[in-house]
């Protein structure tokens, strides 16, 4: 098992509710986490979208680019026109040196709305889904053809949050189709993310690391909260700060002979927890975990 661990900028600053951590430069959160031990980064709303300004940015601070977000819409368009939209971003990504391209569809999505409780989450029919897996193979292929690994981020508020979302999923897209399996979101959705690890051991292409705190997460689920509300509350922390297995993940990974990133992500209020003190200790826990596994 060969892993390299990177972070998201969301440790600093939050994509969906700019104004947390809306005060912290990207060269603040650039230096932290090269200062914490990360090799790598992902994309935020901060980053400079073309490679001749943010390569040079990048290195200054010795980071990779992991790979970035890209809101999907193939239950709007087909997979002609999400190919054309998502050329851009995966020119960015290719000219980077990533190898990895994370998609989510984010049709009817709530996960970006504060006031939209959670057991609003959309769902799809039989119907939508054999239709969505036949296009998101498609762009699957696509971003496979130009060097890029697409991995589906399941994502609570979404209409991929379940186990049987995730099943759905992986029986009605073909083999290109790779799942990045985040730990959190998984947990919140009462997945069991290292029965993931072994039953999509073959697909999973990328890993997105986050803990819960499971009181917190106890109180929203009872609230019906909305999952922005949940993340300024606390549910998510640092691997190795919460309820998570992470042995058993990293365990499972190696069993299965993973090779790729494992990204710390894990969304905080940054006015709380301090970016640079839980960057590290991601890090590190992150590292020990690999080491142990």
């Amino acid at each position: 098992m060969t892993i390299s661990i990177g972070i998201n900028p969301i440790t600093w600053s939050n994509d969906d509710l700019q104004y947390v951590g809306g005060d912290i430069s990207l060269q603040t959160c650039l230096r932290e986490a090269s200062q914490a031990g990360y090799s790598g980064i992902e994309l935020g709303h901060k980053f400079p979208r073309d490679a001749k300004t943010l390569r040079p940015l990048l290195d200054e601070h010795g980071l990779s680019l992991v790979s970035g977000w890209y809101s999907g819409r193939l239950l709007e368009r087909d997979a002609g026109k999400e190919i054309d939209a998502i050329a851009t971003h995966a020119e960015l990504l290719e000219q980077m040196g990533c190898s990895i391209l994370i998609f989510a569809e984010v049709t009817g999505c709530i996960h970006s709305q504060y006031d939209t409780r959670l057991s609003q989450s959309p769902r799809l029919s039989a119907a939508d889904w054999k239709q969505f897996g036949e296009r998101l193979s498609d762009v699957a292929k696509s971003s496979r053809d130009r060097g890029l690994k697409l991995c589906y981020h399941h994502h609570m508020g979404t209409v991929v949050q379940s186990a049987a979302d995730i099943d759905a999923l992986m029986q009605e897209t073909t083999d290109e189709v790779h799942l990045l399996l985040d730990t959190g979101h998984a947990w919140f959705a009462d997945v069991d993310p290292v029965a993931l690890a072994q039953q999509f051991a073959d697909r999973i292409g990328h890993l997105h690391c986050k803990d819960v705190r499971e009181t917190v997460l106890r109180r929203c689920l009872n609230q019906d909260c909305s999952f922005l509300q949940a993340v300024l509350d606390g549910v998510f922390t640092v691997p190795g700060d919460g309820c998570i297995d992470y042995e058993g993940v990293f365990s499972a990974l190696a069993e299965s002979g993973y090779e790729g990133w494992a990204v710390v992500e894990a969304e905080q209020d940054p006015s709380v927890a301090k970016p640079s003190t839980y960057a590290r200790l991601g890090y590190n826990n992150l590292r020990a975990f690999v080491a142990q596994a």
